[in-house]
């Protein structure tokens, strides 16, 4: 089964990590706490800078927010690690057979029903913001 890529809870997870201790807020802090490699996180870095979430210190290190954590959504972090391809959360295999009723038109039936899936899951992660989650980080 494939599952949604990881650089969404990654990318959470160092934006949550700046937000809350921005002066420590290394690569090779951020990856520590993620437990993963230093160039996985400055490549979600690089991602959420392009998207203007933060900007990273140069020579120094470290990163800051560019908005306040209360203006940033999960669904902006969420459209920054570019978590789905071609902005479709569900894929539609390939090639199936036209002979059969099902097989020529599995693709048209389904589109609607996951289109609508998508936007409901989208409007729900664009009501959380990353101060509503640091919050609770804070309280756990």
């Amino acid at each position: 089964m494939k599952q949604i890529s990881t650089r969404f809870s990654m990318a959470v997870h160092t934006l949550s990590l700046i937000h809350l201790c921005p002066l420590e807020c290394t690569g090779d802090f951020i990856a520590a706490s993620v437990n993963t490699n230093p160039v996985v996180i400055r490549r979600i870095m690089g991602m959420l800078k392009k998207a203007g979430l933060i900007e990273v210190r140069a020579g120094i290190g470290g990163a800051y927010l560019l908005h306040q954590p209360e203006q940033i959504t999960l669904l902006d972090i969420y459209r920054a690690v570019h978590v789905t391809e071609e902005n479709k959360l569900f894929g539609i295999h390939d090639h199936s057979s036209i002979a059969c009723p099902v097989g020529r038109n599995i693709e048209q039936v389904l589109q609607e029903e996951l289109r609508e899936a998508q936007t409901a899951m989208e409007q729900r992660l664009a009501r959380t913001t990353l101060a509503q989650l640091s919050n609770q980080f804070v309280t756990i």
